[in-house]
């Protein structure tokens, strides 16, 4: 997400860094470059004739003329215009009401309406502890009530019992008067899509609406329709009343346009995004975190949640331990690569640092994806216990062995032991410095002190 959009900006941006001073011709042509970005990014027109209006306003005046770094300057008043445009602050569901509060998502047929429904009642029964109920009311899909069901097993969220023929406004009767009785906290309603506005639809979403009285009106849509998503906001939020929006496939290679557009047209703020397709892989929307992506600075606050939330704590602290005492074999180096994998992998955690943009060519001419990690686990897992304890004993014949076994080559081996041999290295000054992280040793917090392990960048890159 944003990739296009934020390598498009560092080019302009850097050319305005180079020079010492800027003239009003300099900024107007770096902000015909930023306009253009933004429509290519498909972002509405009217959002971007206001934001290139907003920092144009700013970036003329004397402030940025006489500032020390007027190309750094003019950084800054794109990202705070950026985070204004995005919505200022994070808003989380409101659940402020007498319970049971209804939730009512809406949206059209394959936004991932049903599975945004079921990550939301995750999201609100495992981080707020709140008891949820949800209902189906999508009575044209074949098997969407099953499918709401069948996601709440999984996330063990109980949903309504299914009542073949029962119209979508009796089941959100029926769930609001269940919820009561049985004193759940939340009811989210997930309602019927079509394949584009039409009067049915909405006719329908109003009825619902006014039966159910929901406190929360959320609409789903999917990031990557771009310029179409925001003229759905807007029919929404126009006919139905939306009071917030979650983006789906934020993970995905969209342009961006919809994350910057939507909120900006209906005045309602993103509050959750879909970053993958598990349960848990919804996050909060934080505008200052994604304008900080956008920009290339990096999303360093959200990278440390998220090693916090599924890094174990006891095994972190285990190989902090073996680090401060300068003992590492292959098993650690092992943990490691599973841990940066259940962080979203390499990309996932690259892309949360600040200045990397510039990098993703150099990893992609280097074949530095994911496949990396997994072949570096199988060179691993292929070795004997003995051989994960001392690398010294990995040898030309085991080195063959050990090769087939994983399915990689002597090369791809010996690549792994150079990298190891490059934290055995790191090791010996962190005790030689009593136990503390060298600068530049790309430590990760939650992440045993290791990060992103020596080697796993070519020469030239960061290392």
């Amino acid at each position: 997400m944003f990739e296009s959009l934020s390598e498009r900006l560092g080019e302009v941006f850097d050319r305005l860094k180079r020079r010492g001073a800027l003239s009003e011709e300099d900024v107007a042509a770096a902000l015909r470059e930023v306009r253009v970005a933004l429509l290519e990014a498909d972002v509405a027109l009217p959002v971007v004739r206001d934001f290139i209006a907003k920092v144009q306003e700013q970036a003329v005046g004397q402030e940025v003329v006489r500032s020390i770094t007027p190309g750094q300057m003019v950084v800054k008043i794109v990202h705070d215009t950026l985070i204004e445009t995005l919505g200022a602050e994070a808003v989380e569901i409101d659940l402020n009401a007498p319970a049971p509060v209804a939730i009512l998502v809406v949206g059209l047929q394959g936004s991932g309406k049903t599975t945004t429904t079921a990550k939301i009642g995750h999201h609100l029964a495992d981080k707020q502890r709140k008891k949820v109920l949800m209902a189906s009311l999508d009575v044209r899909r074949p098997a969407a009530q099953e499918q709401l069901r069948v996601l709440g097993d999984q996330v063990l969220v109980p949903t309504l019992d299914i009542r073949p023929g029962e119209m979508p406004v009796m089941i959100a009767k029926r769930a609001m008067e269940q919820a009561r009785r049985e004193g759940y906290d939340v009811v989210l309603l997930d309602t019927a899509g079509r394949l584009a506005i039409d009067d049915g639809l909405m006719a329908e979403a109003t009825a619902i609406r006014d039966a159910a009285k929901p406190h929360e009106t959320l609409l789903v849509a999917d990031a990557m329709t771009g310029q179409d998503a925001v003229n759905t906001a807007q029919a929404f939020h126009e006919q139905v009343g939306i009071t917030g929006i979650v983006l789906t496939r934020m993970d995905g290679d969209a342009r961006g346009g919809a994350a910057l557009s939507m909120r900006a047209v209906t005045g309602q703020p993103v509050k959750l995004v879909g970053v993958g397709e598990k349960m848990d892989e919804l996050e909060p929307f934080h505008p200052e975190r994604i304008a900080g992506r956008i920009l290339d600075m990096g999303d360093v606050v959200t990278l440390v949640e998220r090693a916090h939330e599924l890094v174990e704590e006891e095994e972190a602290e285990k190989i902090a331990r073996k680090l401060a005492k300068g003992e590492f074999d292959l098993n650690d180096l092992l943990d490691q690569l599973r841990q940066l994998r259940k962080m979203g992998g390499l990309g996932g955690v690259m892309s949360m640092l600040p200045g990397v943009g510039k990098l993703k060519k150099q990893m992609a001419d280097h074949n530095l994806d994911d496949s990396l990690i997994k072949r570096q686990e199988a060179i691993i897992l292929s070795m004997t216990k003995q051989e994960r304890l001392k690398p010294a004993l990995v040898k030309a014949s085991r080195k063959k062995r050990i090769a087939a076994g994983s399915g990689t080559s002597v090369q791809e081996i010996n690549k792994l032991l150079k990298q190891y041999q490059q934290m055995q290295t790191m090791m010996k000054k962190m005790k030689k410095m009593g136990g503390k992280m060298p600068m530049g040793g790309g430590g990760m917090p939650g992440m045993g002190g290791g990060g992103l392990p020596p080697g796993m960048l070519p020469p030239g890159m960061g290392r």
